[in-house]
């Protein structure tokens, strides 16, 4: 069974299939959909070379692009900055090329089975991503109430962690189905995916994380649901997500979505720009060699300004420079909340209910700092007591998480100083990236009083807060108690049958459409739904042996809740 639990313990995989981020809302099978050699399906004809505008270059804008192109029509890309969106790499000046600070996404689950397919396809490598106690990572610090322990698995932390680690398996066992829910996702088993999860969402959509901590025997201790929020399980502390549904907690941990991550090495902005020029092997009415850059003259479209539909059923866009151009279907995958504020929308885009979900939605705050230091430093050993000069570190001062990234003993790496959340981020908002870095070296050398960071440090600093990001205005989506029906109306709007003909020609996509919003898998997988949607508003089709996500729509939709 894959783990979530505190402090990050992992175990080994059983025999047979992969844990997978299938389901549980919508158990389809995006991974196999992609590597049947059917592929994802056909549209007529004199359909070919039809254009479809994509807004957004980000990964979902991306992956939509360059599975239209391969169906044979023309997708056109709109970006306003630069192609990548939140899978964002930034380089230091005269370090390796591997040398790299990841602004957005920087850590992938082997369960992001969809993108795999991709970061293979564009020939990236892998490797592990120094989560805290995870196989790879040398030592970990968990730094509590001024109180420091070191670790190198969690058998050497003080027994109230595993007190609390038992205390969220036994949560998770007695509340959540866990197990039962786990093996029906290896096996691929809808049914009773569906059984499971149908059950549980009428009962927990108005529960937040914290509720359910707190309901469970498991976590009578407050100490235990304090120690739990601060040091948490696969990635670090959660206590940020306590006001947050339940639900999107579930979704994470039944899928295996915080184990085992990996980062990409150079930097994740590789794989959408790798896309970008990747000419497939196969692919309809283009000439052999043709890709997305080669489509686009080397470049994507300006930003949008302006959306609204004109007669008969088409999606008119107006970019940044002024120029109109008019489709007969367009993706969106840009932060759904650009169209309530940066982009002019005409209100007959989508249904009333479906601009509310848009309304509703609720981004999660995100902040990093990064630093480029001339060596792993922190491997050095202390000759008195045997450990790491410093590890990674989990603290409830301010920079919260501190990831060591780099391991070549006299080559540059780099240091996260701090990745922080929700109210943590915004303690950070007001100040500078030279006083972000004052505060966090400080904090570090309260942890650790015999290093000296700061003379590590080789080049400035680079920092970003989501929030304060004009394109974005937050990190990702994290539904709050209550908004299931909402992420419904956002997620199933690519299966348009649904709706009147005058709504239709425009699909939503992008992670804060998806149910697994944070994960880039969530990205490909609705960029793969709004494929499927224009395909089918094209008139185009599957091959029988390999259906859609609208081809079994019916059979898997997630449950619909009473108003």
């Amino acid at each position: 069974m894959t783990s979530a639990v505190p402090t990050a313990i992992h175990h080994e995989e059983p025999p047979g299939r992969p844990i997978t981020m299938f389901g549980p809302d919508f158990p389809f099978a995006y991974d196999d959909y992609l590597a049947h050699p059917a592929g994802l399906g056909s549209v007529p004809a004199e359909r070919y070379g039809s254009e479809v505008a994509v807004i957004g270059g980000g990964l979902s804008g991306i992956v939509t692009a360059y599975e239209l192109m391969k169906l044979g029509l023309r997708p056109v890309v709109y970006e306003i900055d630069e192609i990548g969106g939140r899978l964002r790499t930034v380089r230091f000046p005269g370090c390796p090329d591997d040398v790299v600070a990841e602004m957005g996404a920087m850590r992938f689950p082997p369960a992001s089975t969809a993108l795999y397919h991709y970061i293979d396809k564009v020939g990236l490598e892998t490797v592990p991503f120094p989560n805290p106690l995870a196989p790879g990572t040398p030592s970990t610090v968990v730094d509590l109430k001024g109180q420091s322990h070191y670790a190198r698995t969690p058998a050497d932390l003080p027994g109230v962690y595993a007190e609390v680690a038992a205390a969220w398996d036994r949560t998770l066992a007695e509340h959540a189905s866990f197990a039962e829910m786990q093996t029906a996702i290896r096996d691929r088993d809808a049914k009773t995916i569906k059984r499971l999860w149908n059950e549980l969402v009428p009962r927990l959509d108005n529960q937040t994380f914290y509720g359910f901590l707190c309901d469970s025997p498991a976590f009578a201790s407050f100490r235990h649901r304090e120690i739990f929020g601060q040091v948490g399980f696969g990635t670090g502390g959660w206590d940020t997500d306590f006001p947050n549904s339940i639900l999107e907690i579930l979704r994470v941990v039944y899928t295996g979505a915080d184990d085992e991550h990996r980062s990409i090495v150079g930097g994740s902005r590789q794989l959408p720009l790798r896309l970008w020029e990747h000419a497939p092997e196969e692919i309809a009415f283009w000439p052999a060699g043709t890709s997305l850059g080669s489509l686009h003259g080397g470049r994507p479209q300006p930003g949008v300004a302006r959306l609204h539909r004109t007669a008969p059923n088409n999606i008119t866009v107006t970019d940044t420079e002024g120029h109109i151009r008019t489709f007969p279907a367009a993706v969106f995958t840009a932060q759904s909340w650009l169209l309530l504020s940066k982009i002019e929308c005409d209100a007959e885009l989508f249904p009333i209910d479906h601009w509310t979900a848009i309304e509703r939605t609720h981004y999660m705050a995100s902040s990093k700092v990064f630093v480029p230091v001339d060596r792993p430093f922190w491997l050095d050993r202390d000759p008195v007591t045997g450990r790491d000069a410093m590890s990674m570190t989990l603290t409830d001062r301010m920079p919260r998480g501190t990831y060591l990234l780099g391991s070549a003993p006299d080559s540059p790496a780099v240091i996260c100083l701090s990745y922080t959340w929700a109210d943590d981020s915004l303690k950070w908002l007001p100040l500078s990236v030279s006083e972000r870095v004052e505060v966090m070296l400080q904090s570090l050398r309260e942890i650790y009083p015999g290093v000296d960071v700061r003379r590590h440090i080789i080049g400035d600093p680079v920092t970003v807060s989501w929030e304060a990001e004009p394109h974005f205005m937050g990190a990702f989506k994290a539904n709050l108690p209550g908004h299931y029906r909402y992420q419904h109306r956002l997620f199933t709007h690519f299966a348009q049958d649904q709706l009147e003909p005058r709504y239709r020609g425009l699909f939503l996509a992008g992670d804060d459409v998806s149910w697994t919003a944070g994960w880039a898998e969530g990205a490909v997988q609705t960029a793969l739904n709004a494929v499927w949607g224009v395909l089918h508003h094209f008139g185009g089709r599957t091959d029988p042996v390999n259906p859609g996500p609208g081809d079994v729509f019916d059979d898997l939709a997630p449950i619909t809740l009473p108003d």
